[in-house]
């Protein structure tokens, strides 16, 4: 069993042998943007194109499919879990294709910026207001990036789930 650096180095070259270059969303996200937290598993945002890629290289690493659908995916192999949010709409590929390429202990990875990492948050915490954990996320990067965040971009996804109201708590 991999500890969780081990397993994002062998994802990213299983990736990088297949031509797929996703990005980073999720909990490690959330470090990668200066917000102290814990996490289990790993979370990617790839081109839709790519979902049958993907599927195929994890089951052949011994990952089993838990949950496939057009839009996402969660795969296992033991305690390690791996999901992924497909980018089919416009937004998602726009998030996907401004990507920053960072060096980390894992590797060059490329994460979402953190204006992306809030809508996928947020859209998180619209669909199930349940995921505290989500709003937690947002309220802490808004706290640490609140000087250099796009606000407007932050409207755009905010109105895009009924949450301007929320937005504007969290600004001022």
């Amino acid at each position: 069993m991999l500890n969780l650096a081990e397993q994002i180095r062998e994802a990213l070259a299983t990736f990088a042998s297949a031509d797929i270059k996703p990005a980073l969303i999720g909990g490690l996200a959330v470090v990668a943007h200066k917000v102290v937290r814990a996490t289990k598993d790993v979370d990617f945002l790839l081109e839709a194109e790519d979902a049958d890629k993907v599927h195929e290289a994890l089951l052949n690493l011994g990952y089993q499919c838990i949950y496939r659908s057009q839009d996402a995916a969660n795969y296992v192999r033991g305690t390690e879990g791996l999901d992924f949010l497909y980018a089919h709409r416009p937004l998602a590929r726009r998030l996907l294709a401004q990507a920053a390429e960072r060096d980390t202990p894992m590797g060059r990875l490329r994460v979402v910026s953190v204006e992306g990492l809030i809508g996928f948050k947020l859209q998180g915490y619209a669909n199930d207001s349940t995921r505290t954990r989500d709003l937690d996320d947002i309220r802490a990067l808004v706290k640490i990036h609140r000087a250099s965040l796009d606000l407007t971009q932050l409207l755009e996804y905010f109105a895009l789930f009924n949450q301007q109201d929320l937005l504007h708590e969290l600004v001022n």
